[in-house]
């Protein structure tokens, strides 16, 4: 039976269509803050391959969460949408509903293979998906548990380099005739930082100097500074909280059956690689009674490495995902994404965690390699959000945007345009209260200059000139001199809680 020519003409329109598509890959780690990617120059470490990506690519100094929180911004990542739109406004217990719309479903729909591997964290399976292996819940580090389309099994390992590897065998079993979008979302750096046996020992020579604001007094500030549980010389004290976040002693000798499950997932010999990295500092840190900043210093020190160490491993896995790319033939029409799903303070006024609308927590970094679109070694400094990956990639994609998404098409940026619409503010919705930190809700708005947040939990108000105070150091709000600054960024907010459908907010500023 001969096929009619219209039939293969358009068959192989639609394949060439679809090869012409872009390949996705995005690569999403939990709490990596930018301060610790050498790429953004603050010099604590250094991650080559995720600077490589941005040699040649570009780098966004100004990219934006709208909650700084795990699970609410993972939603928001997918859907294009608010907390309050997509239904994830924190992390305890809210289930994320799958029938809704999302990025990876409309590539799905039109061609896409799609896949979701690593932390998903959002309760619900993943829809939208022709594969996903994810982790439960938070998930462990070593030797995880992973849900492989429903089906649960404990995989031996270290959890970063599983998660890539589950990618890398995917994308070797593809249908390479049509685009792919794939999901790496990583477990680390998210407590507990357990790093991988090779970098235990990494670090130990180097001195990481502490932020110039880790004894910030918050002076200026209103209670929710003072409230919050998430200083690092007081919420992570030598008792249980310094055991569990800075493995004071072997942690698999923990007797409480939480750890157990987490450290008796370890073999004997990681038990003894892990002994023989920390006991003879926790030893020495028993010994010297230390107390006061010096006692803060300590745990600083403590908690940072292991950070760091757990952040290396990531940037491994970064470098082995660009070295199969560029193997395959990939590399020239795939554009790869870096990002973390917030910011994290790194001792920061203090601090440890993220939450607050501080620039450490609320802002988070962003990298996009795409050849032939970006130029190579570009840096923007355009306002860019996490709900905006969703519209750009659907964008790229040549895939209708929905109307109910609320971020933008960042292609335009891409091509290194800066259109005179681009967004001139952001806005910040922080919806939990209490908990574990104790971070009061808060909203508010940054321009390129200022910022504006309302604590109306507490009905606390603070501005800041971030020109002339980068570090966030003084409360501006009760001075004279930014009283027409203060009336104008009102205006905006309210502009903006109108414009993104927060209706809780819109008659409380």
């Amino acid at each position: 039976m001969r096929i009619p020519f219209l039939l293969i003409a358009i068959i192989f329109s639609s394949l060439l269509y679809a090869q012409q598509r872009p390949n996705i890959v995005f690569v999403l780690s939990d709490d990596h803050a930018y301060q610790a990617i050498s790429a953004y120059g603050f010099g604590i470490n250094h991650t080559p391959n995720i600077d490589k990506l941005a040699r040649e690519g570009v780098l966004f100094r100004n990219a934006f969460v709208n909650n700084s929180l795990c699970a609410p911004s993972r939603a928001s990542f997918i859907t294009g949408k608010y907390s309050h739109i997509n239904g994830i406004q924190g992390n305890r217990d809210l289930v994320f509903d799958g029938s809704q719309e999302t990025f990876p479903k409309l590539l799905h729909n039109v061609g896409y293979q799609t896949a979701m591997i690593g932390k998903w964290h959002l309760i619900s399976d993943p829809t939208g998906f022709d594969y996903w292996n994810i982790l439960p819940g938070q998930g462990d580090y070593y030797n995880p548990d992973f849900i492989n389309n429903g089906i649960k099994g404990r995989v031996n390992g270290y959890v970063t380099d599983l998660t890539m590897d589950f990618a890398l065998k995917w994308l070797d079993k593809r249908d390479t005739t049509r685009p792919f979008c794939v999901l790496i979302w990583n477990k680390a750096p998210h407590r507990q930082w357990m790093p991988p046996l090779q970098y235990l020992h990494e670090f130990d020579d180097t001195n990481i100097p502490i932020p110039s604001t880790f004894f910030d007094d918050y002076s200026t500030r209103t209670r929710a500074a003072y409230e919050q549980k998430m200083k690092v010389d007081t919420w992570l004290a030598p008792n249980y909280d310094l055991i569990e976040n800075f493995n004071v002693k072997p942690p698999y000798q923990r007797l409480d059956e939480y750890w157990n499950e987490i450290f008796g997932r370890l073999t004997p010999e990681e038990q003894l690689a892990f002994e023989d990295a920390y006991t003879p500092g926790n030893d020495a840190f028993k010994k010297a009674n230390l107390t006061g900043k010096q006692l803060a210093i300590w745990k600083y020190e403590r908690f940072i490495k292991d950070y760091l160490r757990c952040i290396q491993s990531v940037d491994d896995n970064v470098g082995r995902l660009q070295d199969y790319l560029k193997q395959k033939g990939l590399d020239k029409n795939t554009i790869v994404i870096y990002s973390s799903d917030q910011g994290f303070y790194l001792g920061e006024h203090g601090w440890f965690d993220k939450r607050f609308m501080y620039e450490q927590s609320f802002k988070t970094p962003l990298i996009i390699r795409w050849p032939g679109v970006i130029t190579p070694g570009t840096v923007n400094n355009d306002l860019v959000m996490n709900i905006d990956i969703g519209e750009t990639l659907l964008d790229a994609a040549k895939v209708k945007i929905p109307s109910a998404m609320q971020g933008e098409s960042m292609l335009p940026l891409l091509k290194g345009k800066h259109p005179a619409t681009w967004r001139k503010a952001v806005y910040y919705h922080y919806y939990d209260s209490g908990g574990e930190h104790n971070v009061a809700k808060h909203v508010g708005i940054r321009t390129d200059r200022y910022k504006l947040i309302w604590f109306y939990e507490n009905k606390g108000w603070e501005l800041y000139d971030l020109l002339k105070d980068k570090n966030e150091l003084h409360n501006v709000y009760n001075d004279p001199h930014y009283k027409q600054i203060q009336y104008k960024l009102k205006e905006q907010l309210h502009q903006l809680e109108v414009k993104y459908k927060d209706t809780e907010m819109i008659n409380k500023t």
